[in-house]
């Protein structure tokens, strides 16, 4: 339970602006958060490490004091109530300081305390280590060689008198078993590759009286390498269901600073920049974030500087066309005239089949998808399988044809046609998939077909980048080994390009019959 008078464990309206941080205006009190001993520990011993005014001592905002008050906020028995919390800031608003300010802060928390900070890589995980040292070494009181009580090393801080340590590490997850965590500073979370070193770090803290995992980032892609859903956004989608009321979770906090944008509105419309940026209009200058603008491709700009989420690192659609066109309930009915499409492999990537009804506004609905599974083991494509799902497919539907890219895969194409399946070669050349690129991207922004939501097709279509050149554009990986798959969405491609010529034909015997 809360003390009397404590703030709202979630603001309607979340503080921001450049007032300087004064408890004393707040209803923090010592009662209620461990956070006022942090803050004068910040003030009071972190110092800016970078431009003209580095070495001076940070000068906190309320925002900014708020925030921290919040994440060591107690209950009524003076225990901590959060032991996961979830910071989602833009670049350029002081994420790693405040990293820097709760890792000092949580190495004097409790005898023997172990605090670390985390990341992708080693170098992204020392960011906030380096502003800590950093800040050791310019205090003669902090820095044990000027008679301080903290030992600094390379790649560790030592609090003797405690025997508290803080260490940075990277995302090679095996080799930190056995760590036993007191506090956690998670950062740049939407970089994790994997689960890995998220599920370990989350672990490691059973037998600590109040542990604390806070995660720092911004936002970024929806999918991690594996194609599955990145840690930072199941992190945030968690923390909106705790916000709704969905979930009951006491032990899950949270602070989500994100630009809100409507159907029509423009992202580089700088009246919209501020409800996502607490600092804009203070040490982040509304100028310099405007150039930014006009230099930063704009799924960057729009993850980086505005929290926003985008499918990819550079997106096929844009954000939401997709999604609009979702419709549970119009799928394709037994018996109905439709085209199937059909991308092959035989292993260590994925088969893909999708049925698109031959209508005016077609619907898309996957038939069959075999992935290889994430565990390292030797897979391969279970033909008799694949192609016993064709035959079902057939029987199902009034199959005018399957659009069939026979690379790898003629052997099969001859079999089915032997049966009188009616396979028509596709052949995925720039000439042939560029025009229907550009026809299934007309028809996705104009809400001109539908698919049922499956999250296999969204998630192969938000893995989805256009790769551009003087001839054109065409569909493709982010990168040519890139794990995550996008076989369905060329079978939406080709399905619909086909079926468009289909339904056209079917017009033309319409016409002319009247």
């Amino acid at each position: 339970m809360l003390p009397r008078w404590s703030p709202p464990r979630f603001p309607d309206v979340l503080p921001r602006g450049p007032a300087l941080w004064e408890p004393a205006l707040t209803k923090w009190t010592d009662a209620n958060t461990d956070g006022l001993f942090a803050c004068d520990v910040i003030e009071s011993y972190l110092r800016l490490t970078k431009g003209m005014q580095r070495g001076e001592l940070v000068r906190m905002r309320m925002w900014q004091g708020d925030l921290v008050c919040d994440v060591l906020r107690t209950d009524t028995s003076g225990r901590r109530v959060y032991w996961t919390y979830l910071i989602l800031l833009p670049r350029k608003n002081s994420k790693s300081l405040l990293g820097a300010g709760l890792a000092l802060d949580g190495m004097l928390d409790e005898p023997g305390a172990e605090v670390y900070s985390c990341a992708a890589d080693k170098d992204q995980a020392k960011l906030i280590f380096k502003e800590v040292r950093q800040s050791i070494e310019m205090s003669p009181e902090l820095d044990a060689a000027q008679g301080g009580i903290f030992k600094v090393y390379r790649d560790a801080i030592e609090y003797p008198a405690m025997g508290s340590v803080y260490k940075a590490l990277s995302a090679e997850a095996f080799t930190k078993e056995g760590l036993n965590p007191s506090r956690v500073l998670f950062d740049e979370l939407h970089a994790q590759p994997n689960w890995e070193l998220w599920n370990v770090m989350n672990q490691g803290s059973d037998t600590r009286d109040q542990p604390l995992v806070v995660a720092i980032s911004t936002f970024g892609v929806m999918t991690d390498s594996t194609g599955q859903t990145s840690v930072c956004k199941a992190q945030h989608e968690y923390f909106e269901k705790v916000l709704s009321g969905e979930t009951d979770d006491p032990r899950f906090g949270g602070r989500v600073y994100a630009t809100k944008l409507g159907e029509n509105d423009n992202y580089l419309d700088e009246s919209k920049w501020y409800e996502g940026n607490p600092a804009l209009g203070d040490f982040l200058q509304l100028e310099k974030m405007a150039a930014v603008s006009r230099k930063m491709p704009a799924p960057d700009f729009k993850t980086k500087r505005l929290n926003l989420w985008v499918t990819s690192s550079n997106p096929w659609l844009p954000d939401g066309t997709w999604d609009s066109c979702a419709d549970k309930e119009r799928t394709i009915e037994h018996g109905a005239p439709v085209v199937l499409a059909f991308d092959g492999s035989r292993s260590n990537d994925c088969t893909a089949l999708l049925a698109v009804s031959i209508e005016a506004r077609p619907r898309l609905q996957v038939v069959g998808l075999w992935e290889k599974p994430d565990d390292g083991q030797v897979w391969r494509v279970p033909r008799a399988e694949v192609k016993d799902a064709i035959r079902n497919a057939c029987r199902r539907f009034a199959v005018r044809e399957i659009a069939w890219d026979e690379f790898l895969w003629q052997d099969a194409a001859e079999d089915l046609l032997e049966e009188r399946i009616p396979v028509e070669y596709f052949p995925q050349t720039p000439e042939r998939m560029r025009p229907a690129t550009q026809r299934f991207y007309e028809r996705v922004i104009d809400r001109d077909l539908t698919h049922t939501e499956d999250p296999r097709l969204t998630r192969h279509v938000g893995n989805t980048v256009l790769k551009t050149t003087y001839r054109g554009s065409q569909i493709a990986k982010d990168k040519p080994d890139s794990p995550r798959k996008i076989d369905l969405a060329v079978c939406a491609v080709m399905g619909v390009a086909r079926a468009e010529w289909w339904y056209a034909e079917g017009s033309k015997q319409r016409t002319n019959f009247w």
